[in-house]
């Protein structure tokens, strides 16, 4: 059933661009906040036990236990709304549940998305779960082209595989490209275009790659063909040296 409901989809982004990104059905993602579920209760699990311990030794008594269970309510209501946030939000952006199947939630054109989609689309997680278990967050999943739910549609966001493109089997040729440090700092978006370019180069012929070059702007600080090994260069330093050191 996942096969069935997980596709690869080309998506138009700025100037005519395409890209490819393999999005995740309800199947995978039904799974991953299971596992999600699991993490939280176990969170919780530990915070109440911790905050128990500490009211009645430091406390004690009746008024121990209430301070203790106010605690454990404000540490349930920071959990409920900032965990999938704040991963989504992350540098992988993916939970643990998430990463455990592959999957990250990026923005339509593919680049991380922002604090305020990841905020977005989770407050409106509470109106996918209506009436139970999801029921408008499934309907909207069935009837769109990318498995978005609404919040995911009022966020700009989709769930994709983290890596949709198989392995490079010929190392030696995936080696042959050098790290280019680039001349400018980049933000996150500007990385993540350009690694997104460099990954789904041969998706297009090579004048199609060059023009998509051409979209950096002074990035590449030249044209053509040189202008395309440039980026692919570029790419190379953010997934490597990129990773140790953010601009």
């Amino acid at each position: 059933m996942t096969d069935q409901l997980d596709t690869l989809q080309k998506i138009e982004i700025a100037e005519g661009a395409e890209i490819r990104l393999r999005v995740a059905g309800p199947a995978v993602r039904s799974l991953a906040f299971l596992v999600d579920t699991l993490v939280k209760t176990a969170i919780t699990i530990a915070i109440a036990v911790v905050f128990s311990l500490v009211t009645g030794i430091a406390v004690g008594g009746e008024e121990g236990s209430q301070i203790g269970q106010g605690f454990i309510l404000l540490s349930l209501f920071f959990i409920e709304w900032g965990y999938f946030v704040w991963f989504e939000h992350s540098e992988k952006g993916a939970t643990p549940g998430k990463r455990a199947f592959g999957l990250r939630v990026v923005r339509t054109s593919g680049a991380p998305i922002s604090l305020t989609q990841a905020v977005i689309r989770n407050v409106l997680r509470f109106v996918d779960m209506l009436p139970f278990t999801y029921g408008i967050g499934l309907a909207s999943c069935l009837m769109t082209k990318s498995f978005q739910r609404l919040g995911d549609l009022a966020a700009g966001t989709v769930v994709v595989y983290a890596d949709p493109k198989p392995k490079v089997q010929d190392e030696e040729a995936a080696t042959e490209v050098r790290a280019l440090h680039p001349p400018n700092p980049l933000s996150r978006e500007e990385q993540g275009a350009i690694v997104a370019f460099a990954d789904r180069i041969e998706d297009w012929s090579e004048p199609r790659q060059e023009e998509l070059a051409t979209l950096a702007g002074p990035l590449p600080q030249d044209n053509g063909r040189s202008s395309v090994e440039k980026l692919q260069r570029i790419a190379q330093w953010v997934r490597t040296a990129g990773k140790e050191k953010r601009l």
